[in-house]
């Protein structure tokens, strides 16, 4: 019985291991399909200009391949996303997890979920059709698809997901640590402030940073809303300007371009950028896990 006990732990930690190295594996083969092909692009173009080069004209004599808009592009969605989402789904967590009575939390939970399974193809052509206009309309500009719309559209998609972990990471915090605090006299504010929130800010870091990663990685959403127009944003009114990501231009470009052309290899170091900003963001966010796991 110990025997067969012992084989059996041996075998789930062998799976548990060979999935773990077959996971890593995956990773650096999708990193050397991309470098391969990326690198080709330095035998007809300059891999530093094509990183500070501020313009994109595939289609130009000479073409010019300038990924720093889109870079910039990315990012600025993604930081408008962020500062929507994270105060929003943060706010939301804590609520369900601390305030909310119990109807309202089993109503809101599942159907938050819910919404993290709306295609976002469908949310990219609801911002398209309705809240273009009228973001249009609001502000008085030329047109709604604009870097803030696709932010809006994609703090939409990231708020189930920081909300769905974050109110999981609260929920999971010790009971004893909220008894304990209003045994010392501390409101149930005080608690949920200053005892339980940081008590759960691992998981809360998680749930941004993956809220971060999905929307970075997003594609069909800034397609369809961002404007697609490679140009640098370099002032405060560029959130209401048309911008253009990586994903973005991956998924419009990559199936015109001629295969194993300049053009072509630009997208694939287009798509390596992208892979190691993702690359970043999971590397900050395991930092950050791993401190906030040592505090605790």
């Amino acid at each position: 019985m110990r025997k067969s006990k012992k084989l059996s732990e041996l075998l789930i930690s062998k799976t548990i291991l060979a999935c773990g190295v077959f996971a890593i594996g995956v990773m650096l083969l999708i990193f050397v399909f991309l470098l391969k092909d990326a690198v080709s692009l330095g035998g007809s173009y300059s891999f530093l200009d094509f990183l500070t080069g501020r313009n994109w004209y595939p289609i130009s004599t000479p073409p010019v391949f300038g990924a720093l808009p889109l870079i910039l592009g990315s990012l600025l969605v993604t930081a408008i996303a962020v500062v929507i989402a994270v105060p929003l789904g943060v706010g939301t967590a804590i609520y369900l997890a601390e305030i909310a009575p119990a109807w309202l939390r089993e109503t809101m939970k599942p159907a938050i979920e819910v919404i993290a399974a709306i295609p976002s193809v469908v949310l990219g052509f609801i911002g398209l059709t309705l809240m273009a206009p009228f973001i249009q309309s609001l502000f008085n500009i030329n047109t709604g698809l604009t870097a803030f719309t696709g932010g809006l559209v994609l703090a939409f998609m990231a708020l189930p997901t920081i909300i769905s972990i974050a109110e999981d990471a609260i929920t999971s915090v010790p009971r004893a640590y909220r008894q304990g605090s209003l045994a010392l006299g501390a409101t149930p504010w005080q608690t949920t402030s200053r005892v339980v929130v940081p008590a759960a800010m691992s998981g809360i870091s998680a749930s941004v940073m993956l809220g971060i990663g999905r929307a970075i990685g997003e594609t069909m959403v800034v397609l369809m809303v961002t404007g697609n127009a490679a140009v640098m944003p370099t002032s405060l009114d560029s959130i209401f300007k048309p911008v253009r990501t990586l994903t973005g231009t991956i998924a419009q470009e990559m199936g015109e371009t001629v295969f194993q052309s300049p053009h072509y290899y630009a997208l694939f170091a287009v798509g390596l950028i992208l892979f190691v900003i993702t690359f970043i963001i999971n590397w900050i966010a395991d930092v950050v896990l791993h401190r906030y796991r040592e505090a605790e």
